[in-house]
């Protein structure tokens, strides 16, 4: 209760500060519970990795394009809306899979498309919102809570999800926790009606910002390092789980892998932020990117389900070791860029189609070297190529030098990974 007083006394905890919190918990454990096994169930219908990546390019090519459609709206209408958007699409994705059932593997596009939409609306959305609710003297209450709500839906959303579809016959565990997450994003809609309204002003500059590549040497290199970011995540993004799922045909296993790479990334992620300073930062993303490239290692050339949960261990350990700094550089580059308090939509946007460029490239030579071999016999090559992804953007951001290097407020959300990035 003292602690509470205290809160109170030194910081403006306003209600629409507590609103955006309690739609990014929604948010969240909605999608923790549910998105880890989307994979699976189009997978048990389809029995074939092409209808898995087809879904997967599906997100990662309309999430771009819906970032710069966003982006502009953000600027000409009440951002509140925009996050509505957001959730709307994601809430009409699990309808969409509840409706569609056991033909949900027909319309892998469609259901990819849907998802990626509704990322790109909600999360531009949700970053300008950050920034434009919360006061230096808040951001640290509301990034520590946020990231408290992420760290328990990461832990705990996969769990619970396979326990109730292991327990359940047929789909039944499918349908139940699809419904749980669809009720999950109707009650962030609902709460988006309770925001103060959030005037929109300024012009879209997505051309000027993306052509200052050609001027700021910085912005170029934190831009191609993205698109090896990217690389790395796009066939990571469900292969991993797949494999999880094959080995032990239990969602329960999969569900505990997510426990263990959570847990892990949570501790981690907590040493990390008070032992990373700046002067480390590019020796952290060094380490990060090569523990992670060689825990590759562990399940390459032969596989059981304790490598996977030892991989997990690994790169739940890395990640933050990776992460923690290459998010702070990031947003050091775009404060130290051209015009960026004015244009900080248009830099979050830019940034995004980069990492976007990587995961179709990745995806995309995936389903092209499906048409020549088969997935056993090249999904290795595949995870020691495009693995190397993390290792190369230190390549990219050793040169990059700026006039003072100070800790920037790191959103918990960027630091945060979800299935997506494993």
């Amino acid at each position: 209760m003292q602690k509470i007083h205290a809160i109170n006394r030194h910081m403006n905890v306003n209600k629409d500060l507590i609103l955006l919190l309690l739609i990014g918990g929604l948010y969240s454990l909605g999608l923790f519970l549910s998105n880890t096994f989307v994979n699976i169930y189009l997978w048990k219908q389809s029995g074939d990795f092409v209808t898995i990546a087809v879904y997967n390019l599906a997100i990662y090519t309309f999430l771009p394009i819906t970032f710069i459609i966003a982006g502009i709206l953000a600027k000409k209408v009440d951002r509140i809306i925009v996050l509505r958007l957001g959730v709307f699409f994601l809430s009409l994705f699990f309808l969409s899979v509840l409706v569609i059932g056991e033909k949900a593997a027909y319309f892998n596009f469609m259901l990819g498309g849907l998802l990626g939409v509704g990322y790109g609306f909600y999360w531009l959305a949700f970053n300008v919102l950050t920034f434009e609710i919360t006061e230096p003297d808040t951001r640290d209450f509301f990034n520590g809570f946020l990231g408290i709500l992420q760290s328990f839906s990461g832990m705990v959303g996969p769990l619970l999800a396979g326990m109730i579809i292991s327990k359940m016959k047929a789909n039944i565990g499918y349908s139940v926790i699809f419904t749980v997450s669809f009720l999950m994003f109707i009650c962030a809609v609902i709460i988006s009606f309770f925001l103060n309204q959030r005037k929109a002003e300024g012009s879209f500059h997505f051309r000027r910002v993306f052509a200052e590549r050609f001027h700021n040497k910085n912005w170029k290199r934190i831009q191609n390092a993205h698109i090896f970011q990217g690389l790395r995540e796009g066939i990571f993004a469900f292969i991993i789980s797949i494999w999880v799922f094959l080995i032990t045909q239990s969602e329960f296993a999969l569900g505990m892998f997510n426990l263990v790479f959570s847990g892990l990334s949570l501790i981690s992620y907590f040493v990390g932020t008070r032992m990373i300073k700046p002067s480390l930062r590019k020796k952290a993303i060094l380490l990060g990117g090569l523990v992670l490239y060689f825990s590759i290692a562990i399940i390459i050339f032969n596989i059981s389900y304790m490598q996977l949960l030892i991989y997990a261990i690994c790169i739940g350990i890395a990640y933050p070791i990776l992460t923690i700094p290459y998010v702070s550089l990031t947003y050091d580059v775009i404060g130290k860029a051209w015009r960026a308090k004015e244009y900080r939509v248009e830099y979050i946007v830019v940034r995004e189609l980069f990492v976007n460029i990587g995961r179709i490239i990745s995806i995309s030579i995936f389903l092209i070297t499906l048409s020549f071999t088969s997935a056993e016999v090249i999904i290795p090559y595949l995870l020691a190529i495009f693995g190397a992804g993390h290792v190369i953007i230190y390549f990219f951001v050793k040169n990059i030098y700026l006039e003072s290097e100070t800790d920037k407020q790191v959103l918990i959300k960027e630091q945060l990974t979800d299935d997506k990035n494993r």
